[in-house]
């Protein structure tokens, strides 16, 4: 596919810069002008819904998070400072975004799941001025003046995990977020009126949740319905109560609503645009999407943190015929793939465009060897056929549990420590509604204890990784792990090989 190709979207009001890169023309400049015109406009309006708990109109909530700003001043934060927030899915969560930017800071949504090591890593890295913590009344003092970015301003850090086992700060500027606001809109044709409502059942510390989803209802003016956790019932029950319009969710949710019970009885109609992404989707469950949502348009979004979001969508047209693959590349996003083979057409891809983040926090080398002249290398192996992209493999060795990376060197990097491990892979076993899961293929030390060694080993990984990351799956082997010739483990047979012992998970 060539750089100029473009899919089936809304592609007026586009230019092209002199660096190639386009970008939509008459954007608002930045976050907080994107919340304050949709006050003037709509301030009457239900801006957030928590379930089961407080709702807020736009009105209350720009004032609110101005006192919010406020008090993050007064507690000594300064335009560019770092505002942590170490907060589940809710209304404080979203009083504290905007307080932070009102305050003219860079928010920081942290990863609420993490070891308490692995956020204090984070918090060290970015430097955090003020932490917003549950439990703790936000901060509340006399509003402060608004401050005014400039769309190349960083705005949020969404730290990632990387090969190497060290979390990366992706720098999202404000022309980042207004543009992946209007890409979302344009790709999955949502009206520009604030008659809608999005059920947000996945982690706003997520650019899927904060980004695609959470912004671009503010920038509409329409609701948001935001799940402190994900249940499937209190999910099927939001959207007839609410008049949901929108949903977008990685494939597990999707899964389990559908084998709820309720699900036969609740009246989806109300749902026109159903959005899925973030892990791979089975083609069985997008038929079967396609039926019980039948007054919906489908479609399958494919990003990054570092794309904020959104770079390719596969529309509803496609979503039947093309379940495998991830979509054309938004109106502003150009794709292209790095060393295809010549054989398989399997290549990088790489992707261009103004939702490209700036680089990551602190670290100007890796910026540079992810991001060469403005194209950014996503690590995706894919194929790039009539200008759909199919993702065919992961090359830096990624396991997707639904929806949540979870990166093998990482966790191998925390299990070798363990005094009786000798060699270990983590690997991505299979699973019907996960879609992965965690497994590690452990040499053990001669002599270890191997009645003990696996209990032992689960409570070593609980004590430094996220419960997300430890291993559900555990193989204990008598030989060395298979290697190449140049000394690169073959995880594809470790995976296929089977014989795993399951580990039930404690959290």
């Amino acid at each position: 596919m060539s750089a100029s190709e473009q899919g089936p979207f809304d592609t007026s009001g586009i230019e092209v810069g002199a660096d190639g890169i386009k970008c939509y023309t008459g954007l608002t400049a930045n976050a907080v002008t994107l919340l304050q015109g949709t006050v003037e406009r709509h301030g009457d309006r239900t801006a957030i819904v928590e379930l089961g708990g407080p709702s807020t109109t736009y009105t209350d909530l720009w004032d609110r998070a101005r006192r919010v700003a406020g008090g993050l001043r007064a507690n000594g934060v300064r335009p560019g400072d770092r505002v942590a927030i170490n907060l589940p899915n809710g209304l404080d969560w979203v009083l504290a975004f905007w307080g932070g930017h009102l305050a003219g800071a860079v928010v920081v949504p942290m990863n609420t799941r993490l070891s308490e090591t692995e956020a204090e890593y984070i918090l060290g890295d970015c430097g955090a001025a003020y932490v917003v913590k549950p439990g703790e009344p936000l901060p509340d003092d006399d509003p402060v003046e608004l401050p005014n970015p400039h769309r190349t301003d960083v705005a949020a850090l969404f730290y990632t995990s990387g090969t190497t086992g060290r979390p990366k700060g992706a720098m999202v500027t404000h022309e980042n977020l207004v543009t992946t606001v209007e890409s979302v809109i344009r790709c999955r044709e949502l009206p520009r009126s604030p008659e809608q409502a999005t059920l947000i059942s996945v982690p706003l510390f997520h650019v899927t949740g904060c980004c695609s989803q959470f912004m671009t209802q503010i920038a509409v003016g329409g609701t948001s319905v935001i799940m402190p956790r994900f249940e499937a019932a209190a999910f099927l029950a939001a959207i007839p109560e609410y008049g949901i319009t929108l949903v977008t969710s990685v494939p597990t949710i999707y899964e389990l609503v559908l084998r709820n019970p309720a699900f036969a009885t609740t009246d989806v109609s109300s749902i026109r645009t159903l959005s899925y992404g973030g892990a791979p989707i089975a083609p069985e469950l997008v038929h079967r999407l396609l039926q019980a949502f039948p007054g919906a348009r489908l479609g399958n979004g494919f990003g990054l943190s570092e794309t904020t979001a959104l770079a390719t969508f596969l529309p509803h047209e496609y979503a039947a015929t093309h379940s495998d693959a991830v979509g054309f590349p938004a109106p502003v996003n150009d794709v292209r793939l790095h060393r295809p083979d010549p054989e398989t057409g399997v290549g990088e891809l790489l992707v261009r465009g103004p939702n490209v983040v700036a680089g990551y926090w602190g670290a100007p080398e890796k910026t540079a060897e992810t991001i060469v002249d403005g194209w950014l290398h996503t690590g995706d192996l894919a194929t790039i056929t009539d200008g759909i992209v199919r993702i065919v493999d992961r090359a830096k060795d990624m396991i997707n549990r639904g929806g949540e990376n979870v990166y093998s060197v990482e966790v191998e990097n925390a299990l070798a420590a363990h005094p009786d491990i000798v060699e270990v892979a983590v690997v991505g076993v299979p699973d019907p509604v996960m879609g992965e899961k965690v497994g590690a293929v452990i040499l053990p030390r001669p002599g270890a204890d191997l009645e003990g060694l696996v209990p032992s080993l689960c409570d070593f990984a609980r004590a430094r990784l996220a419960d997300f990351k430890t291993p559900q799956f555990i193989r204990l082997v008598d030989g060395p792990l298979p290697r190449n010739a140049g000394g690169k483990v073959l995880k594809t047979a470790l995976r296929d090989a089977g014989g795993w012992t399951e580990v039930p998970r404690l959290r």
